[in-house]
């Protein structure tokens, strides 16, 4: 390469995303008039030039690089209106110019390591790297504080934005503060950079264009390297090899190019430069029109902020960058201004809000012609229909699910969520306070009759609509590529089952059928009970609950039929499954308590079968004591036994004759499942007392741990009652009034006034609870 040629060509250096840096650009290029302008950028996407230019493209808006051998990677360059690199190529289309990008590819870059690179002005998607040294500060960094400001931003905005620059007086500048950073060690990717972006502008002046008719905009530590000759060509030969990759344009907002700090890329708020930018870059008049916003904002609140006090602000703001011998204030004293006037020194409302208003939420648009993919098509198609949040802020919106409209939009909203695009999140749905949370899929979708949800459009979403594309041309034929590889993955009958539940939230009609017949041959063979209690109650619900998600196309009675063949293959397996060993008994709890859910919601289940399990459950010695108490419990709730059968059935399982560890599980299982109702009902808790009263004190210690965790689901309510049973029991008389006013009271102190007796008893339910 003939490096001595680089001198005649027209070299502009520019910082990312800054307001000023455009103004002085577009002055210095009507002064230069170049024929070829040469744009600091991945070059394999020069070809997007005229979409980034089109009338219809609305920044910010960004480049998109993506692997497409399955490697689930991708890079963004990002474009405000007041970026340098995006006003180049406007006005080289303005004035028939070409333009033309001459960064390494997206291929080689996406192949390199970016916790070494720290590429300016790319933001990458994938996951990010955490860094554990504690690293070095900036020489930017320190340069500011040596000179009295706070931070680089403040710097950049007090001598290089504010002021009325030209480009004769702005180049050197920048170049010189371009030298002080080449000064120290560089990175040595972006010295490969340096070489192979002169290698590109050396082409074009090979190719015939006069040096004097070509035009260079880049990073300003890039220019400067190519005006001291500071290129080595043979470090070219050091970037790695490009990956399979492809390069489009998608929207992006000015949330998140404010994320986008450090070297070359920092813009604390897109929104306030964007009205500098407006304003010809009057600082002035950026700093009023904000300021004036905020008191919108403040007055929608509540707050009292008049014309006056935002003239008194604007005042202030001048006043403290005349003080800084500052030409225009900046965020800094908008800020300040802000909280000493709007906001009467309270600076909550300002971090509140305030900074919200000068980052904005400007999501930008992208002309049609981009050629958008089905899926992204198809997304914008659903949201604008559908009114759904577009912007890169979080909103909430509830949807209730009795028409079909709403219903649509839900569906819509789990597609995403299946397929993994990030956009919408559930928050509720609209269960009662204190109740746990609900799966976002699944049986608890499928018997919501509202949804809140909190939807935010990011960047990440259209990366994710493009990357999904290799699995279909819609979302549904993406949901229902994904469901079928889970039920190809599937191992038992909840798996198929789960997969047949989100089938029908997503309205995939073909993997439903699929998963129809996917739980019956599972079914079949599966000897888990908490696996088919599992498959029961997805069916259930899809017979009481399916019609609302329109699964009729794959037929009711189907799923009817399968519902009552599983529930009945469950039943086979109670007794078995039952006689579990103690680390294993909980999920087979859970099951019972399932089946006999199903058995008194779903007329299409065997109730009598199941009901005759539950009782060969309750008086069977051979299962765990633990699933015997459920059932007995379940009986009691389901009115299938007296009260004095329960007490008769309590009283033989705690009985002398009975080990005290089964009859601290029995007990176990019998609280499981409605505490308040067995410990309301005297007998039952005379049963219970006498057992805690016969077992020797050195068993009772054994006993201890399995007692209270059978104890230990009590709340305050059930405390009371069974506190209250066991007082008259023991027929302590009025007393019991001081215990409930002691127990109401949690006045410990008063206990030493009681009988010994009653002492005695609190003492003794006190060591449970």
């Amino acid at each position: 390469m003939d490096l001595a040629l680089l001198s005649k060509v027209h070299l502009f250096p520019v910082r990312h995303h800054s307001p000023r840096t455009t103004a002085v650009l577009g002055k210095w290029l009507a002064r230069v008039r170049p024929e070829v302008i040469l744009v600091e950028g991945p070059c394999d996407a020069t070809g997007l030039v005229d979409v980034l230019c089109d009338e219809a493209t609305k920044p910010p808006v960004a480049i998109l690089g993506y692997r497409t051998d399955g490697t689930p990677r991708s890079a963004l360059w990002p474009f405000a209106e007041y970026s340098p690199e995006y006003a180049a190529l406007r006005w080289a289309k303005s004035n028939k110019a070409r333009a033309e990008f001459i960064d390494i590819p997206v291929g080689v870059s996406l192949e390199v390591d970016r916790e070494d690179a720290e590429e300016p002005g790319v933001e990458t998607e994938s996951a990010a790297t955490a860094v554990t040294h504690e690293p070095e500060e900036p020489i930017s960094e320190r340069f500011a504080k040596e000179r009295g400001y706070r931070s680089f931003e403040e710097l950049w905005e007090a001598m290089f934005e504010a002021p009325d620059w030209t480009p004769e007086g702005f180049r050197p500048v920048l170049l010189a503060w371009a030298d002080v950073l080449n000064a120290g060690p560089r990175n040595d990717y972006h010295r490969w950079r340096d070489a192979f972006m002169a290698r590109k502008v050396l082409e074009v002046v090979a190719s015939g264009v006069p040096p004097e008719k070509v035009a260079v905009v880049a990073g300003a530590a890039h220019v400067a390297a190519f005006i001291a000759g500071d290129v080595d060509e043979a470090l070219e030969a050091k970037l790695p090899k490009g990956v399979p990759c492809a390069v489009t344009v998608i929207p992006y907002s000015f949330p998140r190019l404010a994320e986008q700090l450090g070297y070359g890329a920092g813009n604390r708020a897109p929104h306030f430069y964007q009205k500098a930018h407006e304003a010809k870059c009057d600082f002035r008049r950026a700093t009023l029109e904000v300021l004036i916003d905020f008191a919108g904002h403040l007055r929608t609140r509540g707050f009292t902020a008049s014309l006056s006090d935002v003239l008194e602000a604007y005042r202030l703001a001048l006043t403290l960058a005349d003080m800084r011998e500052k030409s225009a204030p900046g965020l800094d004293e908008l800020r300040e201004a802000t909280v000493a006037t709007l906001c009467r020194g309270d600076a909550t409302h300002v971090d509140g809000f305030l900074w919200k208003s000068v980052i904005g939420h400007q999501v930008g648009r992208v002309a049609s012609r981009i050629g958008q993919n089905s899926l992204q098509a198809e997304f914008w198609r659903e949201v604008d229909a559908r009114r759904l949040p577009r912007s890169d802020s979080p909103e909430t919106f509830s949807l209730r699910l009795n028409n079909d409209v709403e219903v649509g939009s839900s569906v819509f909203l789990h597609r995403l969520r299946v397929a993994g695009i990030p956009y919408a999140a559930l928050q509720g749905a609209g269960q009662q306070r204190g109740a746990p949370p609900q799966e976002a899929g699944g049986y608890s979708a499928l018997t919501r009759v509202r949804e809140s949800w909190q939807a935010q459009w990011t960047p990440s979403t259209d990366v994710a609509l493009i990357e999904k594309i290799v699995l279909g041309d819609t979302l549904e034929a993406v949901t229902t590529r994904i469901l079928q590889e889970r039920l190809t993955e599937a191992k038992s009958t909840a798996d198929a089952a789960n997969v047949l539940l989100e089938s029908v939230i997503t309205g995939c009609s073909q993997t439903v059928a699929a998963a129809l017949r996917a739980c019956d041959a599972h079914a079949a063979t599966d000897s888990d009970l908490p696996s088919l209690a599992s498959a029961a109650r997805a069916l259930s619900g899809l017979v009481a609950y399916g019609t609302s998600r329109a699964h009729a196309d794959v037929g009711d009675e189907a799923v009817a039929v399968l519902c009552e063949k599983t529930f009945g293959r469950a039943l086979l397996r109670v007794r078995e499954a039952s006689a579990c060993a103690p680390d294993a008994v909980g999920p087979v709890l859970e099951a019972l308590r399932t089946l006999h859910e199903v058995a008194l919601a779903q007329p299409r289940a065997d109730k009598a079968g199941w009901l005759a399990e539950a009782r060969g459950l309750m008086e069977s010695h051979a299962v765990h004591p633990s699933t015997s108490g459920l059932a007995t419990g379940l009986l009691y709730l389901a009115q299938e036994l007296a009260e004095s059968d329960v007490a008769l059935e309590v009283g033989r399982r705690l009985s002398l004759a009975v080990e005290p560890e089964a009859g601290a599980a029995y007990l176990e299982g019998f609280l499981h499942v409605n505490a308040l109702v067995l410990v309301k009902s005297r007998e039952v808790v005379k049963a219970l007392d006498d057992f805690l009263t016969s077992v020797e004190p050195e068993r009772f210690r054994q006993t201890l741990p399995v007692l209270r965790r059978a104890l230990g689901a009590l709340g305050p309510t059930e405390r009371r009652y069974l506190m209250e049973n066991v007082v008259a029991l023991r027929q302590l008389g009025t007393k019991g009034q001081a215990v409930k006013g002691v127990l109401e009271e949690k006045d410990k102190e008063k206990l030493k006034d009681m009988s010994a007796e009653l002492g005695k008893a609190l003492d003794d339910l006190d060591d449970l609870l």
